[in-house]
């Protein structure tokens, strides 16, 4: 009499493991993305991420926008994303908010990243190989407040050339919210100078949408690391064993080349945290990280 009994357990315990194991397999990846340039070709560039995701992976994968990158760090910390495409920046402050997050892999071009000083034609300024001390006293726009490469690394710089903070040097300080905005502003003369990503500038140029006649570079930082993949540390949990490094894969694979062009990158290489300590060591120098 007890076998029967005994049977009925354990074939309901392996329906529930198998009813389980369907629900890991049906769930969403989700990723976001630091909103750094224009909303729509975001969403352009990240829905096709996703449709190589998930053939690569075998889950359905979902990009989620996100309207700034305290934003996107928030839903990283918040578990609404899994994996999101950071700058150097909004990465260490995610990875510091979530126990067991990595960073998984980066661009090429991340591993020595730059921002441009830009200028409108109309403040005489010309490109320099030193730091141009002649944008002391004029209007200034850094990208967004979150942004490594348009408000980290070249307020470092400001910081470093005059001894002072950005209000104390610029007549006028604001903040465009991503790099595409800071170029048309600083392009319209809206204002005199603005810092900029090096990626964004070049994508922009090839895409028709800069005038240097009106706009131009006026220098260029040194090297620093800055955007890359970072992922939750409990994705192995919820989506099975080995899924971080699934993940991993399928980034570094990634090779279509419309694809890679419209971030732009050349192609994916693997990170880790260890590689952004600079930009903690930064952040912290300047009271943007506790």
């Amino acid at each position: 009499m007890k076998f029967p009994i005994i049977r009925r357990l354990i074939t309901s315990l392996l329906t529930a493991i198998l009813i389980a194991g369907g629900a890991a397999q049906a769930a969403t990846f989700t990723f976001t993305a630091i909103p750094d340039e224009d909303e729509s070709r975001l969403r352009s560039r990240f829905d096709k991420v996703a449709k190589y995701l998930s053939g690569e992976l075998g889950v359905e994968v979902k990009y989620i926008p996100v309207k700034s990158y305290a934003a996107a760090v928030t839903a990283f910390r918040n578990d609404q994303v899994q994996l999101a495409w950071f700058g150097g920046l909004s990465g260490v402050r995610a990875r510091h908010l979530v126990k067991g997050s990595e960073a998984i892999a980066q661009g090429r071009e991340d591993t020595a990243f730059v921002s441009y000083f830009i200028a409108n034609a109309s403040t005489g300024l010309k490109k320099s190989s030193g730091f141009p001390l002649g944008i002391a006293g004029k209007t200034f726009t850094f990208g967004s407040k979150g942004s490594t490469s348009g408000r980290l690394m070249p307020e470092f710089y400001i910081r470093q050339a005059f001894n002072k903070a950005p209000e104390a040097v610029f007549r006028k300080v604001g903040f465009s919210g991503d790099h595409s905005k800071t170029i048309a502003l600083v392009q319209s003369g809206a204002y005199e100078v603005g810092a900029v990503n090096f990626k964004v500038w070049e994508n922009e140029m090839k895409a028709g949408r800069i005038d240097p006649a009106r706009v131009s570079i006026i220098w260029k930082t040194p090297p620093y690391p800055d955007y890359q993949w970072s992922i939750r540390g409990d994705v192995d949990q919820r989506f099975g064993a080995g899924f971080k490094d699934r993940v991993r894969q399928a980034l570094l694979g990634l090779k279509d080349p419309d694809l890679l062009a419209s971030f732009p990158r050349s192609g994916f290489v693997p990170a880790s945290n260890e590689d952004y300590q600079p930009i903690l060591d930064v952040g912290r120098s300047i009271g943007l990280i506790d």
